[in-house]
């Protein structure tokens, strides 16, 4: 079973290894200087593991002198220069490179290996608003107008692959739901192919395609287990050749792994919570890419 960390202190200390190794000092030569890009990062790194928002960060810094110690900061900085170090941070080629990063990491101490045997892909959603299950239900058995058992119409989405062996997170793509899985299907295994050799990808009902075993093998290499069961029941055997492949010769054991990308996403939500606090959409993009390398960071 993975462990991941339960420390403040190791958490920040590594989250600011991390930074050091894939970001510059400062975002620009004539910046004021005086907190540094991984100071920063490993700031929301903890903000994240602590599930707190700007404001209660910077005044848990302000009371934690030892942890700030910890990456050498001299002065708490104001919880809008979180807000704007999240919004710089976080864009799609500095997230790569410190997801990239985790991984690399990962391979260096033994947590997972450069080849990996096994690799999942799903995706999940997460709530936009903070809303209970308990009030939803007393709203819908109070109210005679007829509210909806859910507490939203569109909500933040995530593809993520994941090491079945280390639940070390491979890729992730955000977007928005509901909508099918497959949407972000090879964008995900894009991510993923850069970052590790996979042997095997699995994948649920949603993924299944003829399109989706031709791009993992031809494109990465990586064998397929899908199950062939999308589109309307039917006796006959489907026309593709690796889709009639895995109704003849599915490989049930093997296909049994895929639940460990579920415990991931399991993981994420119980341990930095199931609703995001951004409310835009790019800003929850942000957000649900810093708890993926937040995960990593935990793990390692």
């Amino acid at each position: 079973m993975t462990q991941t960390s339960k420390s403040p202190r190791m958490v920040l200390a590594t989250a600011y290894k991390i930074a050091k190794q894939s970001l510059p000092e400062y975002a620009h030569r004539f910046s004021p200087r005086k907190f540094t890009q991984h100071q920063l990062f490993a700031c929301l790194v903890l903000q994240q593991f602590l599930q707190l928002d700007y404001r209660k960060l910077q005044a848990f810094l302000i009371d934690t002198p030892c942890l700030t110690a910890v990456i050498g900061l001299q002065e708490v900085p104001h919880f809008t220069t979180f807000q704007k170090t999240a919004a710089r941070l976080l864009k799609s080629t500095p997230a790569q490179c410190l997801l990239d990063k985790t991984v690399h990491v990962a391979n260096q101490s033994g947590v997972t290996k450069k080849r990996v045997k096994l690799a999942a892909v799903d995706g999940t959603g997460f709530e936009s608003r903070h809303v209970s299950a308990y009030f939803v239900k007393r709203r819908k058995r109070a109210c005679k107008t007829g509210y909806e058992t859910t507490t939203y119409t569109r909500y933040p989405s995530a593809g993520i692959v994941c090491d079945c062996a280390s639940h070390l997170i491979l890729a992730v793509v955000p977007g928005r739901g509901p909508g099918p899985d497959d949407k972000h299907y090879k964008q995900a295994l894009t991510q993923a192919g850069k970052r590790a050799k996979i042997g095997t990808i699995l994948a649920d009902a949603g993924y299944d395609s003829e399109g989706a075993h031709l791009f993992a093998r031809q494109e990465y290499g990586m064998r397929t287990i899908i199950p062939a069961t999308r589109g309307r029941p039917t006796n006959k055997l489907p026309k593709g050749y690796w889709r009639r492949l895995m109704t003849t010769r599915f490989n049930s054991e093997k296909y049994g792994q895929r639940w460990q990308v579920e415990t991931v996403n399991s993981m994420i939500k119980r341990m930095q919570g199931s609703a995001l606090r951004a409310r835009g959409y790019w800003s929850q993009c942000r957000e649900i890419v810093l708890r993926t390398i937040t995960h990593n960071i935990m793990i390692l």
